[in-house]
């Protein structure tokens, strides 16, 4: 039961992940690959405010963190011409600095001791610490999907699908297309910088290593998501996320307790699942093409 607990609590913040992801590969059909640099930069600010005695705006500022991080790759990338996924290294790498300088040039800060938005919770409401680690993840990952929801149903969100669709049509319209593309990339990341902030809180530190394999995490999640809910309105994609994350995390729980690979496997697995999701389609355009081979060797 602790483990269907924890893979739900664990998957339900790092379906923001998911989300930020969805938006920019999926919505707005770009490979940005800033998440594991705003991940950590989101982890770090909210480190930083927590252990400041302000867990509240540690929230609302890995929010900005994270946005700040996909406004540096918007720019580069539509201002300077430079490919969306060399803008995103580019913003990852730069990062790493950054990160050090939020913690003081430390590599690992410690939240233990300190009050989070989880002890604020579990302090003020009779509840176990787990159970206010479950609502404050709930929360927050309904609260994203109705306010991304509602974002995308604005003309600003409308122009940020078109320009995912279709970027000619979209330039030959008169759209903006730079500034909707800032405006999703943007979006994307603060969701993946509050992630790393909530990350902070769940695991008691912030790490400057915790940002890697994020990307594929975050990946592994849409794509399990998608294999369950085909619907491709944004609400069913959002949605995929949550349950994708879900089952990702549920699936990483049981092979590790089942020790059937070590504690330190989880990022080799991790890309095993990823690419035995992506090899789905693969799978049933085999299958279709021996089953229509078949049928025409009997016809």
């Amino acid at each position: 039961m602790s483990l269907v607990i924890g893979s739900l609590q664990l998957g339900l913040i790092y379906s923001l992940i998911a989300m930020g992801i969805y938006i920019s590969f999926k919505v707005l059909n770009i490979p940005d690959l800033t998440a594991e640099g705003s991940f950590t930069f989101g982890m770090a600010v909210m480190a930083v405010c927590v252990t400041g005695g302000h867990p509240l705006v540690g929230i609302f500022l890995s929010l900005l963190a994270g946005a700040a991080a996909g406004l540096v790759t918007a720019l580069l990338h539509t201002k300077l011409r430079i490919p969306a996924i060399l803008s995103g290294i580019l913003t990852m790498t730069g990062l790493y600095t950054i990160n050090l300088m939020v913690m003081g040039g430390s590599s690992n800060l410690t939240l233990l001791g300190v009050t989070t938005i989880y002890d604020m919770v579990g302090g003020g409401l009779p509840l176990s610490f787990t159970i206010a680690k479950i609502l404050i993840s709930l929360i927050v990952a309904v609260a994203m999907i109705a306010i991304l929801v509602a974002f995308f149903k604005t003309n600003c969100g409308l122009c940020i699908r078109a320009i995912g669709d279709n970027e000619e049509m979209a330039r030959s319209s008169s759209m903006s297309v730079d500034l909707y593309k800032t405006l999703g990339l943007m979006v994307s990341n603060a969701l993946i910088g509050l992630c790393g902030g909530l990350i902070a809180c769940d695991q008691g530190y912030a790490d400057m290593t915790s940002g890697a394999g994020m990307l594929v995490i975050g990946l592994a999640a849409v794509i399990i998501g998608e294999a369950f809910i085909r619907r491709r309105t944004i609400f069913a994609g959002l949605m995929s996320c949550v349950l994708g994350s879900i089952i990702y995390r549920l699936i990483l729980a049981v092979a590790v307790s089942t020790r059937i690979f070590p504690a330190y496997a989880m990022k080799l697995l991790s890309a095993i699942i990823v690419a035995i999701a992506l090899a789905i389609p693969a799978y049933k355009y085999y299958k279709e093409n021996y089953q229509l081979k078949k049928r025409n060797k009997h016809a």
